[in-house]
């Protein structure tokens, strides 16, 4: 009976792969974005807590960008996003949930190595041992017991993962997994470039702090060229790319400007992540961190870029009404640090198990990380959904009572020296947020204003509005009807 199930499900994955093959090199290009839509919805085969309409916009995307892509580009984004990620995982998925009671993570993020060749100020990860415990046999290890539960997606960071030697032997060992990689850049030359456009399975994420100057100040001088020039190499090879950018007090305007997002379109960047400033790394500091009237105001222009501009945006800490509030502790990913640390995200830098010692689906089951689903779902306004900026309380409480330990050197400054200030700013950002939340969004009722009335809408309309607030453009008629 086992080989027969195994004999229909590669049958079953065959059939997938060819048609969205077909699909997307003749089919995809030609159809509207409602027709998309649609389909995403049809094809999202996983039940997950993480916004599964975000999805309708990066199909959107591929339509645009398809056609630009190398040969193992298509194939990568075909046979392991779409398929081995999105359709074939369903049955792992399923069987996890029946024998633990949660859903498995949708990706892990893995640091193979903290080592970096640049030395940005405010750095996340820059106190981090260099030891690297992560051998090339353990990364895979945890690969391996990630796909018997259907993950097929791995975020890489680091550190700069691109200084790894090994880094291509475990994306080629991998290659019915897709992979994104945060990277700052300046290590992808030509035949970097080529190397990825061959394994067709990775999606590199290349950090900027703004254009020329803002790169340049936190990077080191010379750093933007080497951006840009990157970019060129992966455009030329057809590779599919996105940007990452730190919000700061400094930035936080600029990242989010037209003339910003207009330039990375034109660089050929599919996909921007935006992240605010945590005070945690190196030489942490609050007042780096954008004023809650700023993080406000970079939220309203995320929700515009996706209106207006042909790119995938999406920030981290403003788009919890997506995601349906904080993505941590497992319930959509989790961090493994180059020391084999579990941690909750790669901001909430406290472990209290080590890969070493406990399997994945052990440490899932942890006090510590049951805690932090817990906590999540007691919070109510998903426009502050991180326990570290929003719930700073929170994270104090479940690092106590899970026993879990800061992974870097000063890394418990955050819930000790800073607390005050941590405590402040989450105060100072409920004012505004909760105003919100009551007087747009109804208090969760999922309602939204157009034209100065409120409509009622279901959750699933709810969620696209919030991806598409304008579908179609400034025609406000067709806003009704979405």
């Amino acid at each position: 009976m086992e080989g027969l199930a195994s004999f229909k499900q590669s049958v079953k994955s065959s059939v997938v792969k060819n048609v969205f093959h077909f699909a997307g090199n003749y089919v995809l290009p030609k159809l509207s974005d409602e027709t998309i839509i649609k389909l995403s919805d049809k094809i999202n085969n996983f039940e997950a807590p993480a916004g599964k309409i975000f999805f309708d916009h990066i199909f959107i995307g591929l339509k645009r960008k398809f056609p630009h892509l190398s040969k193992n580009v298509k194939h990568g984004i075909v046979d392991n996003f779409i398929s081995n990620f999105l359709l074939l995982s369903g049955d792992r998925r399923k069987a996890f949930i029946e024998k633990n009671g949660f859903y498995p993570p949708l990706f892990y993020v893995i640091s193979p190595t903290m080592h970096c060749n640049l030395k940005c100020y405010g750095c996340y990860s820059a106190n981090y041992t260099r030891s690297d415990k992560l051998s090339f046999e353990k990364i895979n290890e945890i690969i391996d017991e990630g796909k018997k539960f259907g993950i097929f997606f791995y975020t890489i960071s680091g550190g700069e993962p691109f200084v790894r030697k090994d880094l291509f032997d475990i994306l080629e060992k991998n290659n019915d997994c897709y992979f994104q990689i945060y990277t700052n850049g300046s290590l992808i030359d030509g035949k970097t470039a080529e190397r990825l456009s061959n394994l067709g399975n990775v999606f590199p994420c290349i950090s900027v702090e703004g254009f020329e100057d803002e790169t340049d100040e936190r990077r080191g001088k010379g750093h933007f060229k080497k951006v840009v020039a990157a970019m060129n190499n992966l455009n030329d090879n057809g590779v599919l790319f996105g940007f990452s950018a730190t919000a700061t007090r400094h930035n936080n305007e600029i990242i989010v400007s037209d003339e910003f997002i207009d330039f990375y379109v034109k660089q050929g960047a599919f996909l921007g992540w935006y992240f605010n400033y945590i005070p945690i790394g190196r030489e942490p500091d609050v007042n780096l961190m954008p004023t809650p009237e700023q993080r406000n105001f970079r939220r309203k222009r995320v929700v515009e870029i996706r209106e207006t501009k042909p790119i995938v945006v999406a920030d981290f800490w403003n788009d919890g009404v997506l995601s349906h509030g904080c993505l941590s502790g497992g319930r959509v990913y989790l961090h493994v640090n180059a020391n084999g640390g579990v941690e909750p995200c790669v901001f909430a830098q406290f472990a209290a198990d080590n890969i070493f010692d406990k399997s994945m689906e052990e440490i899932l089951n942890s006090m510590y990380f049951k805690s932090i689903r817990k906590e999540q779902m007691e919070v109510k306004n998903r426009l502050r959904p991180c326990m570290i900026i929003d719930h700073p309380k929170i994270l104090r409480k479940v690092v106590s009572e899970g026993g879990a330990k800061a992974a870097q050197e000063g890394g418990e400054s955050i819930i000790t020296e800073l607390k005050d200030k941590m405590d402040e700013y989450s105060q100072n950002y409920a004012k505004i947020a909760d105003k919100v939340w009551e007087t747009e969004f109804g208090n969760g009722k999922y309602f939204t204003a157009y034209d100065g009335k409120k409509l009622e809408l279901n959750e699933e309309d709810y969620y696209r509005k919030q991806l598409y607030p304008l579908k179609g453009g400034k025609n406000k008629e067709d806003n009704k009807k979405v």
